[in-house]
C-alpha cells in the first residue's frame, strides 16, 4: 500500500467535517472516510507494527482511535473528531507502558510518544526518577527540545510538596502524564518519516519504560 495522498485526503476530509460536524454529513461521507482515511490508517498501523517492535525490542499493539466522540460528560456535543489519530502501545511489561502516536488534523501532522496519564504508583516513581536522576535525564530532554519536540503542559502550577521549588526539572515534576510531540518533517515515504521520528523520540519512551519497570 502507498500513502502518497493519505495526509492530503485526511486533511481535506477533516476540514469538511469541521465545517459541518453533524450525523447527516457523516452518514453521507462515511464511505469516503472508510476509503481515504480508515483503510490507509489500518495499513499504516499494520506496516509499522513490526518495524516498531524491532526498534523497541518489545511487542507492539496498534490501535486506530474511533472517529466518534464521547459526549456524555462534555459540554462540546460535536459528535465526531475532526482528526485521525492512531497509536502503537509498547508491551514492555511495566505498570504502565508508553505508546507511539501519529495524528493528522485539520492543519497539522504530528508524531509523539508518551503516557497521557500516570496512575498513582507510576506518578510517584516518575517524580523520584526526575528528581534523583536529573543530571542524566535533563540533557536528554534538552536534546529532544532542540530537535523540535515539545512536551505537554504540566497539570500542576507548582512543584509538588517534597521537592525543591526551584528544581531544574520542575516542569517535569509538575506533570501527571508525560507526552512529547512534534510536527512530522521530511520528504521520504510516509512510513519512513514516521519511523525516523519514532527513532528520535525513543530515548524518552525508554525513560518511561524504565520508570514503569522500576
Amino acid at each position: 500500500m502507498t500513502y502518497d495522498t493519505m495526509i492530503d485526503d485526511s486533511q481535506r476530509f477533516c476540514r469538511a467535517l469541521a465545517a459541518d460536524n453533524t450525523k447527516a454529513w457523516w452518514d453521507a461521507h462515511k464511505a469516503v472516510y472508510d476509503r481515504d482515511l480508515r483503510t490507509p490508517a489500518l495499513g499504516l498501523l499494520a506496516e509499522l507494527t513490526p518495524r516498531l517492535s524491532d526498534l523497541t525490542g518489545d511487542p507492539m499493539t496498534p490501535k486506530l482511535f474511533r472517529p466518534h466522540r464521547d459526549v456524555r460528560f462534555s459540554a462540546d456535543k460535536r459528535p465526531y473528531k475532526d482528526h485521525l489519530h492512531m497509536i502503537w502501545h509498547q508491551n514492555a511489561g511495566g505498570r504502565q507502558d508508553p505508546g507511539y502516536f501519529f495524528g493528522i488534523g485539520v492543519d497539522s501532522v504530528t508524531i509523539g510518544a508518551g503516557i497521557m496519564e500516570f496512575d498513582r504508583p507510576m506518578l510517584e516513581v516518575w517524580r523520584k526518577f526526575v528528581d534523583l536522576d536529573a543530571a542524566r535525564i535533563g540533557p536528554m530532554l534538552d536534546r529532544l527540545q532542540g530537535q523540535g519536540w515539545t512536551f505537554w503542559e504540566p497539570d500542576l502550577k507548582r512543584v509538588p510538596a517534597g521537592y525543591a521549588p526551584d528544581h531544574p526539572l520542575g516542569y517535569f515534576l509538575r506533570m501527571k502524564g508525560a507526552v512529547a510531540t512534534r510536527d512530522l518533517t521530511g520528504t521520504d515515504a510516509l512510513p519512513d518519516r514516521i519511523m525516523a521520528g519514532f527513532a528520535q523520540v525513543k530515548p524518552f519512551a525508554d525513560l518511561l519504560v524504565s520508570v514503569a519497570c522500576a
